[in-house]
């Protein structure tokens, strides 16, 4: 069911904007909108976006773990945005599994599907020289191995889509991976780290759920990405209710934040992610943690916003980011985006909190160059915004 927003638009005319759509029956009824959007185009309508799914569950807090060394360069190294513990890469001095034998021919899309589905602290021998590993099929975490799944590609490998398929998933509501409990919506495994690893060429256009996520899908359990990239990654170019060419995640345990430290999406021209929505990141009803990073050259390709105006596909939102739900928080800390572009709204960043108890705040960041086709939030160049109060920014410049 589809959700609408009014959104009061202060100029010379009143109209109401796009913004997220739902199939989620839990969705929050409509919400009158506080002023302050400036169309730049022709409007449409703003709808409400998805509640997080969630329930009762508990575990203990992850624990701290040491990082590991850097060898791929990856992120804003002028970012200086203080890295929490737990935020960090894993040790993965003692892995579980190793990925390959010493050459690069041993490195291979099955070899990586089999460690990815048995788990734990997965490194890859692959030789010195850095490898590209083609995957023939997507990797799929299994939800009863783990509960740490830590993938380390040391700075020198490579996972490429091949512009063909998604590169890794993870679904702890996927009965085909395993249910592990009885409530997998909210549940604190598996924990999924990424980190000093590259993903090329991702792409989920065509998945029969029309969720996302070209190069990474993860719904349940925690994600964590540290010094890595994602390039050129697509996910389906049209579409309301859809997103992140990078990556898509859905239903973080109780709401803890996705973390995304030093990393690197697009970075040149021709290098960034395309989708309906999102062209990096997109989520529903997650909370986000970026630190240090470079978010640049995405885009949101769709057209007709969400709910799809009358005679469009839908889409268009979130150039780089794209989120919505109830209450969740976006941190965007020692970051740098730009260039991106929306055909839409929020050129940079789209953030509708549906209930008004989100909140965003931006420290130490650089936001420019990030074009929204036809609407954004007056003040704040880039950005659509819907949540408890104004973004708060401190140390940053927004053009």
């Amino acid at each position: 069911m589809t959700s609408l927003v009014a959104l009061l638009v202060l100029g010379v005319a009143t109209a109401t904007l796009p913004a997220c759509g739902t199939n989620d029956p839990a969705a929050a009824p409509s919400q009158s909108a506080e002023p302050g959007a400036l169309p730049t185009g022709d409007e449409g309508v703003t709808p409400a976006g998805r509640d997080g799914l969630g329930g009762p569950g508990a575990s203990a807090t992850p624990k701290p773990t040491t990082p590991a060394g850097k060898a791929l360069a990856a992120g804003n190294p002028n970012g200086h945005a203080t890295v929490p513990a737990e935020a960090r890469a894993v040790d993965t001095s003692k892995p579980s599994r190793t990925i390959g034998t010493g050459t690069p021919a041993s490195c291979t899309s099955a070899a990586v599907v089999k460690a990815v589905a048995a788990g734990g602290i997965i490194t890859f021998n692959c030789g010195p020289a850095p490898v590209t590993i083609k995957m023939a099929a997507t990797a799929k975490v299994r939800n009863a191995n783990g509960p740490k799944v830590v993938l380390d590609g040391g700075g020198r490998v490579t996972l490429s889509g091949q512009g063909q398929r998604r590169i890794l998933y993870m679904n702890t509501c996927d009965e085909a991976q395993g249910w592990t409990t009885s409530h997998c919506q909210n549940q604190d495994h598996p924990q999924l780290t990424v980190q000093n690893l590259t993903f090329a060429d991702g792409n989920s256009t065509g998945d029969a759920a029309k969720e996302g996520g070209g190069a990474i899908f993860v719904r349940g359990g925690r994600l964590k990405v540290v010094n890595s990239r994602f390039v050129r990654n697509r996910c389906d170019r049209t579409g309301p209710d859809l997103g992140g060419a990078a990556i898509r995640v859905l239903s973080q345990y109780e709401n803890k934040p996705v973390y995304v430290v030093s990393s690197t999406f697009g970075g040149a021209s021709g290098q960034g992610g395309s989708c309906s929505n999102g062209g990096a990141l997109s989520s529903i009803g997650v909370s986000w943690v970026v630190l240090n990073s470079v978010l640049s050259h995405n885009e949101a390709i769709g057209s007709g916003a969400n709910p799809a105006k009358s005679g469009t596909p839908g889409g268009g939102s979130g150039g780089a980011i794209y989120c919505d739900g109830n209450e969740f928080t976006v941190r965007i800390a020692g970051t740098v985006i730009e260039n991106n572009k929306a055909n839409e709204g929020g050129g940079a960043i789209f953030f509708v909190s549906n209930n008004r108890t989100g909140t965003m705040t931006i420290e130490k960041s650089t936001l420019r160059r990030n074009p929204s086709g036809k609407f954004e939030t007056r003040g704040f160049p880039g950005i659509f915004f819907l949540g408890a109060r104004n973004p708060t920014v401190t140390g940053s410049k927004l053009s």
